[in-house]
């Protein structure tokens, strides 16, 4: 029987890219990663790494294992949280600042096991694209959705990094064409919001390439810019990791290095220790983490599918 602080150890290298990362995340030196992984490997009888000057990458076995690895954390974590919660008696009040897309995709499934683990938990979400503030109380915690923080005095940790592109509907392409390059994005519908549409990720660098290109249909919810690429509207941005799930969007263009974007939990020092605030980073962090790794195979599944449909 393997040991679970080995499969820490890969599940560290799966989401850093190197044994110096790993240690970090774990607390520990790279000697102590190196020998848990050499431990595993030898329970399981397979080679999982792949160790290399620049970092460490996992095998095609190695990889294999990742799903059911976060499950056994998942497992894990859920066993001290319910010990702690038990202990601590969580209860109380979590206001929770996200947006709506965030709310329906992510948050909203998974709170039937949180309610179990923390009963007397009371949950106020707070659902809304506007950015409240949170230093001056408007909300306890936040999920914050954007390309660099700006600096405060807040706590924060990144749960994901994604990349934003433009899509569209199938249908959209066949009645319009898809543009070879941003500029023939002229006389196309572009889908943007209704407030700076040049700072979205995704549409912000296609919009500094072209001259005259404006978005034609805004809108305030990010939710509803994406239902209107889905109902074949027009143009505009989407997280690959998510629209690369549906075959009928299109990629337009590629994504470009300065659309990517991350995610984070973010709240006030003087909460980060509290019982009620740390039991819901706690246990949404991992799991944001997880649903965005099935994500990412979702998509690749379904590009495969589109690479051997005839």
């Amino acid at each position: 029987m393997f040991d679970w602080n080995d499969v820490k150890a890969l599940l560290a290298v799966a989401r850093g890219g190197s044994t110096a990362a790993a240690a970090r995340e774990l607390g520990v030196n790279q000697t102590t990663v190196a020998r848990r992984l050499e431990a595993l490997e030898r329970d399981l009888d397979t080679r999982l790494v792949e160790r290399h000057q620049a970092g460490a990458n996992l095998t095609e076995a190695g990889l294999s294992l990742v799903a059911d690895a976060e499950a056994m954390e998942r497992a894990a974590l859920a066993m001290r949280q319910k010990l702690e919660a038990h202990r601590r008696g969580v209860a109380g009040t979590v206001r929770v600042t996200l947006s709506e897309m965030l709310a329906i995709t992510v948050v909203t499934p998974m709170l039937p096991e949180f309610r179990e683990l923390y009963p007397d938990l009371v949950l106020e979400l707070m659902v809304t694209d506007d950015m409240l503030d949170l230093e001056a109380g408007e909300a306890d915690v936040a999920f914050r959705g954007a390309q660099a923080l700006p600096n405060s005095n807040l706590v924060a940790r990144k749960v994901s990094t994604v990349d934003w592109a433009l899509y569209c509907s199938r249908d959209y392409a066949n009645r319009m064409g898809l543009p070879a390059t941003p500029a023939d994005l002229q006389g196309h519908v572009i889908i943007g919001g209704a407030d700076e549409p040049q700072t979205i990720p995704g549409l912000a660098a296609v919009l500094r390439e072209t001259q005259g290109v404006e978005p034609t249909l805004k809108s305030s919810s990010v939710t509803n810019m994406w239902a209107s690429v889905r109902a074949g509207l027009g143009i505009g941005p989407m997280v690959c990791l998510m629209a690369d799930t549906e075959p009928d969007l299109v990629q337009v263009f590629p994504p470009q290095p300065e659309s990517v974007a991350h995610t984070w939990i973010v709240t006030r020092p003087e909460l980060k220790d509290s019982p009620r605030v740390r039991a819901f980073i706690d246990f949404f962090a991992p799991r944001f983490q997880a649903i965005a790794r099935e994500y990412e195979e979702r998509g690749r599944a379904t590009r495969e599918a589109r690479l051997k449909a005839p």
